[in-house]
């Protein structure tokens, strides 16, 4: 694997706010930006006005995304790359190399140019490397002084979460210098686990119940908390339902990540994709292995 984040481009206003976002996180972590144009010809764009651009060339997708970065990011480290074939095995042979794929996202309504359709969210369930999904708009609100100092989300579920999900969530706060806050969602078990209204099980303690995955989830993050120590932390254990405790608490945060169980699907679940196509920030989607010796709680990533 290179030491590189890379970008899908298509011309859209999605991927053109991808390739900002990955430009400030290459930045941030002293690495350079690969910029990914699938398929073999030149894809038709707009060409954002004030830019020369070469003859022949005025629609060419990569070509304006390089130009528009290093004159926003002069010390910036441009890789540009075309990679013939369909958008999903380009940009999967991509992340291969990779350390970070981002991609422009339109949320609920799908993504634009060569990432319409189920491709995006194929790509994303089946990349094993982190996948970032950034909107159009967001980088222009996440350059300003609020917006820095807005907190990197976790939506932690113990019973699946992998090392390579706390750790990336720990080490993207700590290059950002922003806190971390990690979020940890649960329900009391059913009374009635059969569905029927007689012969229930003994009334839960919630308060134990609560306790025990504090501590849980204590000694989850401990490892990570001692190696990060210049990282604000705050854990929040909340009731309710995954999904939408996330959604509420993604408002006002710069980054959501959530994980995903590496091969243990080639879907993502149903908290991921609600994270995915109705969150506002970037959400960042960090394929793991699954840890049995911390289950015992959870909810936040299925």
């Amino acid at each position: 694997m290179r030491r590189t984040i890379t970008a899908g481009i298509d011309g859209s206003l999605e991927s053109l706010a991808a390739a900002e976002w990955a430009a400030r996180e290459a930045l941030l972590r002293d690495l350079p930006l690969t910029l990914v144009q699938a398929g073999p010809r030149p894809l038709p764009r707009t060409h954002p006005s004030g830019i020369d651009a070469p003859a022949g060339h005025e629609n060419h997708p990569l070509d304006s995304a390089v130009r528009e970065l290093l004159g926003g990011f002069p010390e910036l480290h441009v890789v540009p790359m075309c990679r013939p074939g369909p958008a999903g095995d380009a940009l999967l042979a991509a992340a291969g190399e990779s350390e970070m794929l981002v991609l422009g996202s339109r949320g609920f309504s799908g993504f634009a140019g060569f990432m319409i359709g189920s491709v995006a969210l194929d790509v994303t369930a089946r990349a094993r490397v982190p996948v970032v999904l950034v909107r159009a708009g967001w980088t222009a609100d996440e350059a300003s002084l609020p917006a820095r100092a807005r907190p990197v989300l976790l939506g932690l579920d113990l019973e699946s979460a992998g090392d390579e999900l706390i750790s990336f969530a720990f080490d993207t706060a700590a290059a950002r210098g922003v806190p971390l806050e990690v979020l940890h969602s649960w329900r009391l078990p059913q009374l009635y686990p059969y569905g029927r209204a007689y012969d229930p099980l003994p009334a839960p303690d919630a308060a134990a119940l609560a306790a025990e995955r504090q501590q849980a989830l204590a000694s989850a993050l401990r490892p990570w908390r001692d190696k990060h120590a210049e990282v604000p932390l705050r854990v929040r254990l909340v009731a309710g339902r995954a999904a939408h405790q996330l959604l509420k608490a993604a408002t006002r945060a710069s980054l959501l990540v959530v994980g995903h169980r590496d091969g243990a699907c080639t879907r993502l679940g149903p908290v991921t994709q609600a994270a995915v196509h109705h969150v506002a920030c970037p959400v960042a989607i960090v394929p793991h292995d699954h840890a049995p010796e911390a289950a015992t709680v959870g909810a936040a990533e299925r």
